[in-house]
């Protein structure tokens, strides 16, 4: 039986990348070897959206990376005739922090471009890649203004060694200075620290009954929705592995993809999803950022 949460809508989000394009294997995969790959977005992301239809047509917000559109635009084609929002997930999947300001901007314009041109709509939502946008990197958001977005889904208040901002807000907030509104990646305030539990490597990690306690408790004790990832290739257990040199980067990407699928067809059961576009009044202004 379903446990809705029968007042609260929570956020899906999908990160559209193939499994060669993780940014754990940025040093393992040249951007200019990515056409020698097996490609396998486009059946992942169709599953995907089979699963979403079977769950009573669920719609999500599908963050794009602008090199998969370009190569595959009757996919996002379908995706939008399907009623999920299109967003941006950079064109090349580099990390914002170690780019220079003038080609993260020349990179996220022509992914917003493309989408575009493809859908012939206004893209207005953008998440970086790997949750990028740091304190290191929050000039992004300049940019990310200049060029007509109207929300971004890239701070994830946790501490990591690779993304991550643990001192900011954990629910959907106006940034200071910018007509930007922020989706915070969803973490469960535990013994007074921040636990990734919704999506990814985490939703893997974690066995789903603690998944579903920590996401009951920030609808029902805290009263806010949640916000949720996944990527196509973590519903393909047999996607051609990548032998990086980093062995927690193997395990991040590939611990128990065998068991995604079931658990996140349980999460659409269990919660009630919707996309992310804003279509209510502006959040409160965080002052800390």
């Amino acid at each position: 039986m379903s446990i809705h949460s029968n007042i609260i809508k929570n956020y899906l989000t999908i990160d559209v990348e193939d499994y060669f394009h993780v940014a754990a294997f940025e040093k393992d995969i040249r951007f200019e070897d990515w056409g020698s790959y097996e490609s396998r977005v486009v059946n992942n992301t169709k599953n995907l959206l089979e699963i979403l239809s079977c769950a009573g047509e669920v719609k999500g917000t599908f963050f794009i990376l602008g090199w998969v559109a370009e190569k595959h635009p009757e996919m996002i084609k379908e995706i939008d005739a399907n009623g999920h929002e299109i967003a941006c997930h950079s064109y090349q999947h580099r990390l914002i922090y170690n780019l220079t300001p003038d080609k993260f901007k020349k990179d996220l314009r022509k992914a917003k471009n493309i989408l575009e041109d493809i859908t012939g709509k206004k893209i207005i939502g953008y998440r970086a890649p790997s949750y990028s946008i740091t304190k290191e990197s929050m000039w992004a958001f300049e940019i990310l203004e200049e060029l007509g977005f109207e929300y971004d889904s890239s701070i994830f208040p946790i501490t990591h060694d690779l993304y991550g901002i643990p001192d900011a807000p954990r629910f959907e907030f106006k940034l200071a200075e910018h007509d930007l509104v922020e989706y915070p990646i969803s973490t469960s305030k535990i013994l007074g620290l921040n636990i990734p539990v919704s999506g990814g490597g985490y939703f893997r990690l974690f066995p789903y009954w603690f998944t579903r306690m920590a996401l009951n408790k920030i609808n029902k004790s805290e009263n806010q929705p949640f916000i949720f990832y996944i990527h196509p290739w973590e519903i393909d257990p047999e996607q051609p592995r990548i032998n990086g040199k980093i062995f927690l980067s193997r395990f991040r990407t590939y611990h128990n993809l065998a068991k995604t699928k079931e658990r996140f067809q349980k999460l659409l059961s269990d919660f009630k999803f919707g996309p992310i576009k804003p279509q209510h009044k502006m959040p409160e202004t965080a002052d800390n950022l």
